[in-house]
């Protein structure tokens, strides 16, 4: 049964005071000069996520005796984060159960907080499984990540703060994964200003509640791919698309480089660092998946947890897609001076040489010749075009 209120939102708002910050929303002029863009910055929550919020209100609202049986939560990360920070506080005992896949940042930094991390091989409904078996081997009580009421209404605190910071505002955009931050977002935005308009966003690659959202039935995925941890999940909350379906006025999905793209334009345009679940809003503004344009319109940047590794991997992509970085084959015949006039018009058209690789051993090229691999840096996709067009005219193969 559906127990979420207003009155249960604005509960977790005045216990959330004490421990949760009331992030900042930022105009983002830069990201897409066409719209009126902010972001509610829940990258630069405590903890990094939006997470904490449902977490410690859920854990809050426990008995004495539920509290001393100890709690168990899974997560790809944040959510385990929140967990930990909220249950250390209270003085609980708590047992994380994370996909043995997850971010070592985010692993890391649960220990660090204080919870046990029992890493589970497979992805985020495997790590579910398992936390759902130590719950019944011990007998403490299991935080769910997002198919919860008091965890929903956790969440719903964003969208009371969203409409106090900016009143005339005219659309969110929400990241999805199971759906809490969703529901409680629209729930409350809705109850307050139904004429807002509310919009869902999950990676094309794991798109379970797209689909559901879509053809009217809870569905579940075989498989989910994609780089954003945080919205990697294979079944979506019951709860949760029974509160999304009533209150969301779309749901649509973003590529992995569209991800990308947006990842690093944050950074550049912003300075702010986003994790791929957290960027994919941006990511949905900028694209135009949306009808925002002329519209005051929040995007909600839910969490800044990226592992470094992938965050590197990410701007190496984001890039390539905006034609900042390229790398060209170009066909030669095996003589002094070729890599000159190659380096020269590059360097007349403004491009930067980064790596310079030569293949002379493919059998498939004659014996005097050899494939020159160049690596550059470039402006964008025009001036990629009129190094490859000043190449051609100076005789250049391009392979």
């Amino acid at each position: 049964m559906n127990t979420l209120s207003l009155d249960k939102i604005y509960q977790a708002a005045f216990i959330l005071k004490a421990v949760a910050r009331k992030t900042d929303l930022i105009l983002a002029e830069k990201l897409s000069p066409d719209h009126s863009l902010y972001l509610k910055t829940e990258n630069l929550q405590v903890t990094g996520s939006f997470k904490l919020r449902g977490a410690y209100y859920k854990i809050s609202q426990l008995t004495d005796e539920q509290k001393k049986a100890g709690i168990i939560a899974c997560s790809a990360g944040n959510h385990a984060q929140g967990v930990a920070l909220a249950a250390t506080r209270m003085g609980i005992k708590s047992i994380v159960c994370m996909p043995d896949g997850a971010p070592i940042s985010k692993v890391e930094a649960t220990k660090a907080l204080g919870a046990e991390v029992c890493l589970v091989p497979g992805a985020y409904d495997d790590a579910y499984e398992e936390a759902c078996r130590l719950v019944k081997e011990t007998g403490a009580t299991f935080i769910h990540p997002f198919d919860d009421d008091e965890v929903i209404a956790g969440q719903g605190t964003i969208g009371l703060e969203i409409l106090d910071q900016l009143p005339d505002v005219e659309a969110v955009i929400v990241p999805i994964g199971g759906g809490g931050l969703l529901a409680g977002v629209a729930y409350a935005i809705k109850h307050l200003h139904p004429n807002v308009k509310v919009y869902g966003v999950q990676a094309e690659l794991a798109p379970g509640m797209y689909k559901s959202y879509k053809s009217g039935t809870l569905a579940s995925l075989d498989r989910v791919s994609t780089f954003a941890d945080g919205i990697a999940v294979k079944h979506p909350g019951e709860n949760t698309y029974n509160i999304i379906k009533e209150y969301v006025d779309d749901i649509v999905t973003v590529s992995e480089d569209e991800i990308a793209t947006a990842i690093l334009a944050l950074i550049e345009k912003q300075k702010l660092i986003a994790e791929g679940a957290g960027a994919v809003s941006v990511a949905a503004a900028m694209f135009g998946k949306l009808p925002i344009q002329g519209k005051k319109t929040v995007c909600l940047v839910s969490g800044g947890n990226i592992d470094v590794n992938i965050l590197s991997r990410v701007i190496t992509r984001g890039l390539v897609n905006s034609g900042r970085n390229a790398t060209l084959q170009i066909a030669l015949e095996d003589k002094p001076g070729q890599l000159v006039g190659v380096s020269s018009i590059i360097s007349q058209c403004g491009g930067n040489v980064v790596s310079v690789h030569h293949e002379r051993s493919d059998a498939n090229m004659a014996i005097a010749s050899c494939f020159l691999k160049i690596g550059m840096e470039t402006r964008d996709f025009a001036q990629i075009e009129e190094i490859k067009t000043k190449l051609t005219e100076a005789g250049f193969k391009l392979v």
